[in-house]
């Protein structure tokens, strides 16, 4: 038989995770066998849970969900550049014994939106949101040359740190513009819950493109109201494989395919929902 590696995703909640089964599919691609769970962890147990979980020979890394991604920085010492910016981890991997960090939320996403013709230079793009979702992708998203990103959030205080945040890379905008957006982001977690409140509708045009960062099996509340808008409404269960991808890359050195596994999770979907 051949080597067994210790994989999982930490989280709270997390029995919504759908990453044991990406990660087992990506597994089976490349005739490599895991063992991948999720694991519920609270922030008390994190540290500890960490270290028991690496101290196991057959442990190869970790995908790091809500609400842990800022706070595991301070118990790896070797981060990627991007995610000591963003100040956010999603992966880890371990190497000769030392834990690596890295951030792959904003690959996902540039990835995702590529694969369906979506580009980010020079359009007018509206986040809803100012949390570590937004944060994670916040970073990518400026690199990829946008002409203007506009941040809205219930409270201010989190999207003026954004701003200062990245006003060397970038003026990032806090009040709506009278010019009509090309994509929304929703980011904030008010879209999975319900008690979303979508902005005004004059705000877009016909072509304009809705992304959530959130995932859901059924359709989440921003994709249910921004299909009443655009036909080019989309949710995060294309980045969240691109982004498991990128983490399976990191701990194997091999990309699988994504196409097929992204197209297994759309017919649950739809069998789901039927």
């Amino acid at each position: 038989m051949s080597k067994l590696f210790k994989l999982g995703v930490i989280g709270s909640p997390i029995d919504h995770s759908l990453s044991p089964f990406i990660h087992s599919r990506f597994a089976r691609q490349e005739n490599i066998n895991i063992d991948y769970r999720a694991y519920k962890v609270e922030d008390e147990e994190l540290q500890d849970f960490i270290k028991e979980f690496f101290s196991s020979k057959e442990a190869r890394g970790l995908n790091v969900t809500l609400p842990h991604k800022q706070s595991v920085t301070k118990f790896i010492k070797d981060i990627s550049r991007e995610a000591k910016f963003i100040d956010a981890v999603n992966t880890i991997s371990k190497d000769n014994n030392i834990l690596h960090g890295s951030s792959s939320d904003g690959d996902g996403l540039i990835n995702d939106l590529k694969s369906k013709d979506i580009s980010i230079e020079n359009k007018k793009i509206l986040i809803i949101g100012a949390g570590s979702a937004v944060r994670s992708i916040l970073f990518k998203l400026i690199k990829a040359k946008p002409d203007s990103i506009t941040i809205i959030n219930r409270t201010s205080d989190k999207v003026k740190k954004l701003q200062s945040k990245y006003l060397s890379m970038m003026s990032i905008s806090v009040e709506l513009d009278a010019d009509k957006y090309d994509l929304v982001i929703n980011g904030s977690s008010a879209g999975l819950t319900g008690s979303f409140i979508p902005p005004d509708e004059n705000l877009f045009h016909s072509q304009t493109i809705f992304y959530d960062l959130n995932y859901s099996l059924t359709s989440t509340p921003f994709c249910s109201w921004a299909e009443t808008i655009s036909s080019q409404t989309f949710d995060g269960m294309g980045m969240l494989v691109s982004q498991a991808a990128i983490s399976f890359a990191e701990w194997f050195g091999v990309t699988p395919d994504i196409k097929k596994i992204t197209d297994e999770l759309i017919e649950l979907r739809n069998w789901i929902n039927l």
